[in-house]
């Protein structure tokens, strides 16, 4: 099999071999290999635990990308935790990089960006990146634009980001309760108070200091304060800490803390992992996609069934959850996006990228099903991180109408009010750093209700104005306006 798929590529290699020998055109002589085009090296890093085998797989995805656009890859992996950090660190030394992941949240899109670290690629969508512009959902490129100009590729995924309530199903069995009605934070009441009473090892309602409390506003910068109702029409920016709203919501929070409904030590905690593992949570909130319950369940190893806590809303971070960017320092970027075509609309290489090496670490069970073997441990990549969802092989235990429900959850998705909108931070550095370190001594008390707001937020908007955020809001609403204007 190899062997026929070189076929190709010699015979191209000595037809142009011919040809110029007969025109005379080399005139150095330097025979056959100094006439063949090598293919020129990507390198590409991106986010995840690294895996055992990714060399292995990069090499069997190189024949092929050799083959067919003529460039082989080399895949870097850095872990989740660290991937920021050391970007910024390849990315200012010069590090020779091709393409690499960028988000919303890692290795933020919108600030590296506008800070040089990306190369604009909207000249190359409309001649390498013709598949992917056919592909996409408009959306992701129109959300994903900073001052009109495009800097990265989306991932063809779920384009909406729907907040649910969700829950161990096996404690909702064992007390026979019922979701119906649960919408409002204040709607979980009676369900938390059962769990309290009846299972005292277990977290009735699981928060750790990363979660923010839903209130239906658009932030200007996720986590801090600056945000627009999504009723208001207006686009007026807000402290969001000061709208009734995210008032009641604390308050709220505060009485199910004391009540021992959240843990105590919730403003610490880092994540809820270990927590998940051993089922002793009752309830959380999350993000959703279609068919979600079906990951959680797997992944957790029991059942977990949601029900929403908000609409389905596309925001900006939402658009920009996965991107590949191509490095303004890349060597080639035409031949970067040519890879980033081909990722986003092959089959044969969004699969292998994403699952490895069919018989070594899955085996296909039908044209677009597969199944893991034991080797898979060896490379288990994060789907999302990677390109085009809606081309990957469905597992055995997926729906067959899996993509047709995402590219439906994605077409009844409703725009929010800021989608488009990147604010430019430039004259307000100074007071968006100050309003990050008040946000640092507040903002996880707060906002896990490990502190009573009547007694704490008065202090914290006093900090945030005192660092700036008056200022900071003009700003933004100054630009929001004009972009409001443009369109």
């Amino acid at each position: 099999m190899k062997k026929r798929r070189l076929l190709p590529l010699l015979a191209a290699v000595m037809i142009v071999s011919l040809v110029l020998s007969a025109c005379g055109s080399n005139k150095n002589d330097a025979g056959s290999e100094g006439t063949a085009e090598k293919p020129v090296e990507l390198i590409w890093y991106t986010i995840g635990t690294p895996q055992k085998d990714v060399n292995v797989v990069m090499d069997e995805v190189s024949k092929y990308t050799a083959e067919k656009i003529g460039v082989t890859v080399k895949m870097t992996m850095i872990d989740w935790g660290d991937y920021s950090q050391k970007l910024q660190v390849a990315t200012a030394s010069g590090e020779p990089i091709d393409i690499m992941f960028t988000s919303s949240w890692a290795f933020d899109y919108v600030q590296n960006a506008r800070k040089g670290a990306f190369l604009a690629i909207d000249d190359l969508l409309k001649e390498q990146g013709k598949g992917i512009v056919e592909t996409l959902d408009p959306a992701f490129l129109e959300g994903s634009k900073i001052d009109g100009h495009n800097y990265g590729v989306p991932a063809n995924k779920e384009l909406p980001a729907q907040e649910v309530w969700r829950f161990n199903k096996q404690l909702l069995d064992k007390y026979n309760l019922s979701t119906e009605g649960i919408y409002s934070i204040e709607s979980l009441e009676p369900l938390l108070q059962t769990i309290k009473a009846n299972e005292p090892d277990v977290y009735p309602l699981a928060v750790d200091k990363n979660q923010v409390p839903y209130v239906p506003y658009d932030y200007v910068i996720e986590k801090l304060p600056m945000a627009v109702s999504l009723t208001d029409d207006s686009l007026k920016v807000v402290n969001v800490l000061e709208t009734p709203e995210m008032i009641a919501t604390l308050k709220t929070m505060h009485k199910y803390y004391k009540a021992g409904y959240i843990p105590t030590e919730a403003a610490s905690l880092d994540s809820l992992t270990d927590v998940q593992a051993t089922g002793k949570w009752f309830m959380d909130r999350a993000t959703s996609q279609p068919f979600a319950e079906n990951l959680w369940s797997a992944s957790y190893g029991y059942p977990v069934v949601s029900t929403p806590a908000s609409e389905a809303l596309i925001y900006n971070w939402s658009v920009m959850g996965s991107m590949q960017a191509i490095s303004a320092n890349s060597k080639y970027p035409e031949k970067a996006m040519e890879f980033l075509n081909l990722l986003n609309t092959d089959p044969v290489l969004r699969n292998m990228v994403d699952s490895g090496i069919e018989g070594t670490h899955y085996e296909k069970v039908s044209d677009n099903v597969m199944k893991n073997l034991d080797n898979s441990k060896n490379y288990d990549m994060p789907t999302f991180s990677l390109g085009n969802l809606f081309i990957t092989y469905l597992n055995e235990t997926d729906p067959a109408n899996k993509w047709e429900a995402f590219k439906t959850f994605n077409d009844a998705g409703v725009e929010a009010p800021l989608l488009g909108f990147n604010f430019d931070t430039s004259k307000v550095t100074t007071e968006i750093a100050g309003v990050q370190n008040v946000k640092e001594e507040f903002w996880a008390a707060l906002m896990t209700g490990t502190v009573d707001p009547e007694q704490y937020l008065q202090r914290a908007n006093e900090k945030f104005k005192a660092a700036g955020l008056d200022k900071i809001l003009a700003e933004a609403q100054s630009q929001i306006d004009a972009w409001k204007a443009s369109k």
